[in-house]
């Protein structure tokens, strides 16, 4: 009798038990833990979060325009990730270059785009970053894993979140 029991028990609580150990796993490491970069480069990438704390960090702290509050990010530069993915930059950045942009995209659909020269630092300061932890913790679940971070921006409507790719384009 005791056995049925505990087999009853186990059967109906296993589903709550799997929901509680995934819920308690960390972050996601699922498709969406990956960032695809791709189009116009050299080497196109599919970076983990594990390949992104290998590469070098930056911080910045700012505040969140919707809700007012200060926020830490971490991640890393942008500009790293597309230099490391062999898109054009520096001194490469002339005539028709300059009509080459880039789309971020999330997996809800949601998409962005900026001219890869504003992302170039020999030709606009900027302090872009995609982030993976935000006040010391990793992304809650509707924000990451990855997000795009852009502090200079007035409105935040290209702080892109659950970024899933990082497309170059050259127009012609």
């Amino acid at each position: 009798m005791r056995k049925i029991v505990f087999a009853l028990v186990a059967f109906f609580f296993s589903p709550f038990l799997a929901l509680a150990q995934a819920n308690s796993a960390g972050p996601q490491t699922g498709a969406t833990s990956e960032l695809r970069i791709g189009g116009a480069v050299q080497t196109p990438l599919t970076l983990t979060a594990a390949d992104l704390k290998k590469m070098p960090r930056k911080t910045l702290a700012v505040t969140n325009p919707h809700s007012q509050k200060k926020e830490t990010y971490e991640g890393v530069a942008l500009e790293e990730i597309l230099r490391k993915a062999g898109a054009l930059n520096g001194e490469q950045m002339r005539g028709p270059a300059m009509t080459t942009y880039v789309v971020f995209e999330a997996t809800d659909d949601y998409r962005v785009v900026f001219s890869l020269a504003e992302l170039d630092s020999g030709i606009l300061d900027n302090d872009i970053i995609i982030a993976d932890t935000m006040n010391g913790a990793h992304l809650p679940e509707k924000v990451g894993p990855f997000r795009l971070i852009a502090p200079r921006e007035k409105r935040p409507a290209r702080w892109i979140r659950m970024l899933k790719s990082i497309t170059v384009v050259r127009a012609q």
